[in-house]
């Protein structure tokens, strides 16, 4: 079988198992079997039958779906679907000119390939459709990788019609993992899941190579419905006399139903609307739309819809680089989060409410949609916006929802609906909707401006960014501040749970008591988060508070349980816990070998191989992570590690000087190979490589610590103090810091100055009793007379 045709041969053979089902079910549905309705629909297998077979009975939400940007989510390469202009065009980048052009009623690229040199390639399927369109390429083992060179598809008024790079303003080489030929573009893992139905990756890892396959090319009626076998098998018992099936889901795997009965009614004294009974805990089209319109990364295919989303993929919480310390997104989020975020959300909106789920597209246009729920005559009005005689009219979304753009051309809005702050971007300096517009302004402008029209006292539901800003610059008083945030019953979940995993690295017995609560709590995501504030603990003292929930509800709280618990080896396992630990880590292996053709889940798995005591294990996931991308550089420091722990630091070294090679200008390689090179006494060669693993990321300030506490241990005492004292400038409460600096000071005899740094490691840990302890020892010993010599 020609490579070239693997993923339409395999939805093909897909689609035939499919018809072939149908028949079964007419047969058995259709009154042919007298016994056919006792069995019900469960008896029925689970198969995706296509959106034209949905079509038959829902005809008017297929012609709202086939006009969507779901329905165009991807295509094959046709004189239809291609919007870009392949008319011999041509577009340059740093130096390489791509070409496109037609040949025999197919379209191509002339571009650099996976070795930097140019070659032709055929564009086999179109992806996207507004306001860019990308185009997938077909390599012999499998693989579908997207050009970097899109198309513009907006119109050429608006700067569209054109080619662009989705990297414009840095050189993107043949051995970058963002080449369009490499891991980070790679279609069958990045792409596919969200814009195709029924995909199943099926990588296989002994050969490196893909056979995915997608039961329908865009998002159809099932990408969100799930598999309609049984509801087909419920509605054609429906046309028989006889043999009628008795099922209230009516053989759907989810009802989406939840909006059904619901009323919102305006209050006339704040001209909001209230819902007229509390939404439930779990709402399933956010959880079900979040599949798509999340950070978020698969670790099954066994997804279901309307359950928690943490069911079958980690979602990013609000992390430093993808959102900022308010919550307002950063990198490319896209919705998920920062709606969890929301008032809108606590209120009990979904998804459905302001769009239209066939169409993808607003229920009323412009700020009608919100108009729905908030008085127009409060809202819509200047006392409300004051932004009297503004062309064009300022809308709701400018303020409550700013667009950012991602991918060069498309301006996303945010989700999140908060009310403008720019007091906090003031204070702590994250953006804010008024100056977006107001560019040539202050904050402190706009802020003295909304206190004038709105009173001084700030309302909003997300007041949190005081605590991830601490957090995110390490300031003494982030785990108070978090502390705050995960207690908080009314904050958003998504926010506690992100609190608790900020909260890891600032354990302590003052604050134990919420990764407790976190446990239990009913939001999966949030009891993610509190085990991710354990996970400094040893794992036998874990075991008590952790072992629960491995046999959790939800599968993402079960294997983050089981790779907590990997390091207590068997033996020493409760008897009654062996067979629930056993069953998560089936789940947990089989979550990273879904991922297989990524180093991340090469070296995932190889870190809890290294913790069960399976050397040889662990060593073949690194390695493989390695092959898989030599600039994936944990993987690399994970197996030095690993030779450390075996006695063969000869080995680590070799390991990182390799990804030295590759990697040159990543700090921790050099930090990993100087105490590599510490322990085979080689000082100097130690010394050296701490030091550059400092000036590459001057902002980590463990890097500059390690180096000085080197320096010291060198005998180059001067130059650690001097080094230490530099990390206070820009982490003038690491606490490791100040300690070194007490101690160093205090041996070499300068009581007075180690007293100083002790009295300022008080403030920065002012309920210390080791501290206060530290600073009697010391004022005695400075007030004690010098020995006689």
């Amino acid at each position: 079988m020609p490579a070239k045709t693997r993923v339409v041969v395999v939805v093909a053979a897909a689609t035939v198992a499919v018809l072939a089902g149908v028949v079964s079910w007419q047969w058995l549905a259709g009154g042919n079997a007298p016994w056919a309705r006792f069995l019900g629909t469960d008896a029925v297998p689970l198969a995706f039958v296509g959106s034209d077979t949905c079509a038959q009975c829902h005809s008017a939400e297929a012609k709202l779906w086939r006009a969507s940007q779901h329905k165009q989510a991807m295509d094959h390469a046709t004189d239809t679907s291609v919007l870009g202009d392949f008319n011999e065009a041509g577009f340059d980048y740093y130096g390489v000119h791509s070409r496109f052009f037609r040949k025999e009623g197919k379209f191509f690229v002339e571009t650099d390939g996976p070795d930097g040199k140019l070659a032709t390639f055929e564009v086999k399927y179109t992806f996207g459709v507004d306001p860019l369109q990308q185009y997938l390429i077909e390599f012999p083992d499998g693989r579908l990788q997207a050009l970097s060179i899109a198309w513009d598809s907006r119109p050429k008024a608006q700067g569209g019609q054109r080619w662009f790079h989705l990297y414009p303003n840095e050189e993107i080489k043949h051995d970058d993992v963002l080449h369009w030929t490499k891991l980070n573009q790679n279609w069958n893992f990045m792409c596919a899941e969200c814009h195709s139905t029924g995909v199943r990756k099926n990588y296989d890892a002994a050969n490196d190579r893909f056979a995915t396959s997608f039961a329908e090319i865009s998002v159809g009626c099932e990408a969100c419905h799930g598999q309609g076998s049984r509801h087909v098998a419920w509605a054609r018992s429906q046309q028989s006399w006889f043999a009628k099936t008795e099922d209230p889901a009516k053989g759907l795997l989810v009802r989406f139903d939840e909006r059904r009965d619901v009323v919102w009614r305006i209050d006339s004294k704040t001209g909001n609307a209230q819902r007229n009974f509390t939404p439930a805990l779990v709402r399933r089209e956010v959880e079900t739309c979040g599949r798509c319109h999340a950070r978020r990364g698969e670790f099954s295919e066994d997804w279901v819809p309307g359950r928690w989303l943490s069911d079958t993929h980690v979602v990013s919480p609000l992390a430093r680089g993808l959102y900022h310390a308010d919550g307002q997104m950063l990198d490319e989020v896209y919705n998920y989060g920062s709606f969890k975020q929301s008032k809108m959300f606590a209120a009990g909106v979904t998804c459905g409410d302001c769009h239209e789920p066939h169409a993808a597209k607003l229920r009323a246009p412009g700020d009608g949609v919100c108009l729905q729920c908030h008085a127009a005559d409060k809202y819509a009005a200047t006392t409300h916006h004051r932004h009297e005689g503004i062309n064009p009219p300022l809308a709701c979304a400018s303020c409550h929802m700013p667009a950012r753009t991602y991918m060069v051309v498309d301006r996303r809005h945010d989700h999140s609906f908060r009310v403008p702050r720019p007091d906090v971007s003031a204070k702590l300096g994250m953006p804010n909707a008024c100056n977006d517009c107001h560019r040539d302004k202050a904050a402190e402008w706009a802020a003295s401006a909304i206190e004038r029209w709105h009173g001084p006292n700030r309302k909003g539901l997300q007041n949190y960014a005081e605590a991830f800003h601490a957090a995110w610059i390490e300031r003494s008083d982030a785990a108070a501040l978090l502390a705050q945030v995960a207690a908080d019953p009314k904050a958003p979940g998504f926010a506690r749970a992100s609190a608790l995993t900020e909260l890891a690295l600032r354990l302590s017995p003052a604050n134990i008591g919420l990764a407790r609560a976190g446990l239990s709590d009913p939001d999966p995501m949030v009891r993610i988060g509190a085990l991710d504030m354990l996970a400094n603990v040893s794992a036998a003292q874990l075991w008590p508070l952790v072992s629960p929930l491995l046999s959790d509800s939800n599968r993402g709280v079960r294997i983050r349980a089981a790779a907590m618990l990997a390091a207590v080896p068997t033996a020493s396992q409760p008897a009654a816990d062996r067979e629930r630990f056993e069953r998560a880590t089936a789940e947990f292996i089989a979550a990273q070998r879904l991922n297989a053709d990524r180093p991340q889940a090469r070296s995932t798995l190889g870190n809890f191989y290294a913790r069960r005591g399976l050397a040889t294990e662990a060593e073949a996931e690194y390695k493989a992570a390695l092959r898989l991308s030599p600039q994936f550089t944990p993987a690399a420091i994970n197996l030095a590690d690993l030779h450390r722990q075996l006695g063969r630091d000869g080995e680590g070294e070799s390991v990182l000087r390799a990804a030295i090679a590759t990697s040159p200008r990543d700090a921790g390689l050099h930090h990993a190979l100087g105490l590599a090179l510490t322990r085979l006494k080689r000082t100097d060669e130690a010394v050296a490589e701490l030091h550059r693993a400092a000036v590459i990321e001057p902002d980590r300030a463990r890097y500059s610590y390690v180096y000085a506490v080197a320096l010291h241990s060198a005998g180059r005492g001067d130059e650690a103090m001097t080094v230490l004292n530099q990390i206070l400038v820009r982490h003038p409460d690491d606490r490791d810091t100040l300690l070194a600096l007490i101690s160093f000071s205090r041996d070499a005899g300068d009581f007075a100055t180690a007293l100083d740094y002790a009295e300022r490691l008080a403030r920065v840990a002012p309920n210390d009793s080791d501290v206060a302890a530290l600073i009697e020892s010391l004022r005695r010993q400075r007030s004690s007379p010098a020995p006689t010599r």
